[in-house]
């Protein structure tokens, strides 16, 4: 009797199997063995668990990319007009790699060498000055770390007379130029004369934009300039002028008084400078007053860093609108990023731009 309830049931099981949908071996293959399970099926379960992985195939590897690249195709991602597509962004490897390699080609020049060794020296003798300015020697505060003598106060000195040399390279060699720049500034600005503003154009041709050539086709460039085209949106010379932008969008012109900002501040760095040394050298430490150096190194170190700040931010939104070219490698990363599709953002750091908030009907 207890038999046939065994086949019975074993029969309605079979029953209810063959109704059910197939189960997953890989789900089957994880439920625990346990002493109840015939040995045959421990054997089955112990083979198809030795079973090998399969290999990915294309598709599988072009799904695993990172959810962060896996971007749909908007108005974000095509290209312009004219195909123009930015640079793509490359992994943090690829870019220290690059970024090393394209340094080294820079210091095996003659300027690179020289450049380099001025910075470190730069970085070196000012992060001493600082240390010394913080008491982060105790050992050369003797007798006192405010005595005259003591080899804090002579450390501070020797510190300062380095940096103030240092100094010079920059606010007195790049004086010729800072002042060609003035001169011509004084020239549109005091006597009226749209040659010193074009000139000024020409010379900072990659963040300078002159006033009207927004309008100009943006197809015309220092080698296609047509006859029609108004004086005062070509630079002096003619040669100076900025090359047809990749993306077929002009930037907008630059406000002059940017232009005037910059100048301003480079000429104040150089004479900052000038009375730096007349304190540095014209005195000693028995009788240099004692804001005198700090106030004048501070205000010719803000004043560099904020006028090369305005080349820097007009330059990268000029980029940003007229493009940057791309190098081979570029081209080649694209191409193969699309066929895997992979897509990047047409913009200057390949990053998804900023959604604008939308405007609250002010009816509700």
């Amino acid at each position: 009797m207890v038999q046939n309830n065994h086949v019975a049931a074993g029969s309605l099981t079979g029953t209810n199997d063959n109704l059910s949908p197939p189960k997953d071996r890989t789900t089957e293959n994880l439920k625990p063995v346990t002493s109840e399970q015939p040995l045959v099926s421990r054997q089955v379960s112990r083979q198809t668990d030795t079973t090998k992985p399969a290999r990915l195939s294309v598709d599988d590897v072009t799904l695993a990319v990172p959810a962060e690249r896996d971007i749909a195709e908007t108005d974000y991602t095509r290209p312009f007009d004219n195909g123009y597509h930015f640079p793509p962004k490359y992994s943090w490897r690829e870019a220290t790699k690059q970024g090393l390699s394209s340094f080294w080609k820079f210091f095996t020049t003659p300027m690179g060498c020289f450049w380099t060794f001025y910075g470190l020296n730069v970085v070196a003798w000012g992060g001493m000055l600082f240390l010394l300015l913080c008491n982060a020697a105790p050992a050369m505060c003797h007798p006192t770390c405010d005595d005259i003598n003591s080899p804090r106060r002579k450390w501070v000195e020797w510190d300062s007379q380095v940096l103030t040399g240092l100094f010079c390279v920059t606010a007195f060699g790049l004086a010729p130029w800072r002042f060609r720049d003035l001169w011509l500034l004084m020239k549109y600005r005091i006597k009226g004369q749209q040659e010193g503003l074009l000139r000024l154009a020409g010379i900072h041709s990659s963040w300078f934009r002159l006033p009207g050539t927004e309008e100009l086709s943006p197809d015309i460039g220092p080698d296609n300039l047509p006859a029609d085209v108004p004086k005062q949106c070509v630079p002096i010379p003619q040669e100076k002028m900025p090359k047809a932008p990749l993306t077929g969008i002009r930037a907008p012109a630059t406000k002059v008084w940017k232009m005037d900002f910059m100048i301003w501040c480079m000429i104040l760095n150089t004479l900052a400078q000038v009375g730096l040394c007349g304190i540095m050298w014209g005195m000693n430490r028995y009788n240099r007053p004692s804001w005198s150096t700090g106030f004048l190194v501070a205000v010719g170190c803000i004043i560099a860093m904020v006028g090369g700040l305005v080349m820097f931010f007009e330059g990268r939104k000029v980029k940003r609108i007229e493009g940057v070219p791309c190098s081979e490698r570029d081209l080649q990363k694209l191409a193969q990023d699309k066929e895997m599709g992979i897509l990047h953002y047409n913009n200057i750091g390949d990053k998804k731009p900023k959604e604008k908030k939308k405007q609250s009907d002010p009816e509700k």
